[in-house]
């Protein structure tokens, strides 16, 4: 996450209370924005996007895998597809071994079930490094945002709008509001780790 620009780069806050406020919203972005940034890191859990782009021959006319078959995970290592029409689960079989997927379903007339395989203790390694890329990226940006209220803390005991007393418990507050935030992300990256390294 790039640290954003400070929105209030050139705003005055009129007091404690609107500092407080802005860093809140900001802090709570970062998270959110954490979150979304580590759902896209592919743990190896099976997904039924994976076959997002697989073509089957239907009749002569390639079609997306979806379009033919339910597509289920009953487990996170295994992917289930039941054709809506039996008939196609040769051609369906046939599609998945011959794409690049390197996978290797098996069908008992009715279902085709799909085991995905684990990742490696390597791939794995590199998916963690990325997933503490990504959490580090984001207290940087909630130290940032600190700064910025602190900044503004400052401005506002310079400019008399403030007592000292008012500034020390408002650099507090903010000081806790980041260690809270921090904590938050730690704890969702560890349980992110665990998540890719417990994936049997």
């Amino acid at each position: 996450m790039k640290p954003e620009p400070s929105p209030t780069a050139g705003n005055s806050f009129k007091n404690v209370k609107e500092v407080e406020a802005n860093a809140k919203s900001r802090m709570e972005k970062a998270l959110t924005d954490l979150q979304h940034a580590m759902g896209s890191i592919r743990t190896g859990r099976a997904s039924v996007s994976i076959f997002d782009n697989l073509k089957v021959d239907y009749y002569g006319t390639p079609t997306p895998l979806n379009q033919l078959a339910n597509l289920h995970v009953p487990e996170p290592t295994m992917i289930t597809i039941q054709p809506w029409d039996v008939s196609q689960i040769g051609a369906i079989d046939k599609a998945i071994r011959a794409s690049d997927l390197g996978l290797n379903p098996a069908n008992d007339g009715k279902i085709i079930r799909v085991p995905i395989p684990a990742p490696t203790e390597e791939r794995r390694k590199e998916i963690v490094k990325r997933l503490h890329n990504v959490a580090e990226d984001h207290r940087v940006a909630l130290r940032n945002i600190r700064r910025d209220a602190n900044e503004h803390l400052k401005k506002l005991l310079k400019d008399k709008a403030i007592s000292e007393d008012e500034e020390r418990r408002a650099l507090d507050e903010v000081q806790k509001m980041t260690d809270a935030h921090i904590s938050k992300i730690d704890a969702a990256s560890k349980t992110k780790e665990k998540e890719i390294l417990e994936l049997k």
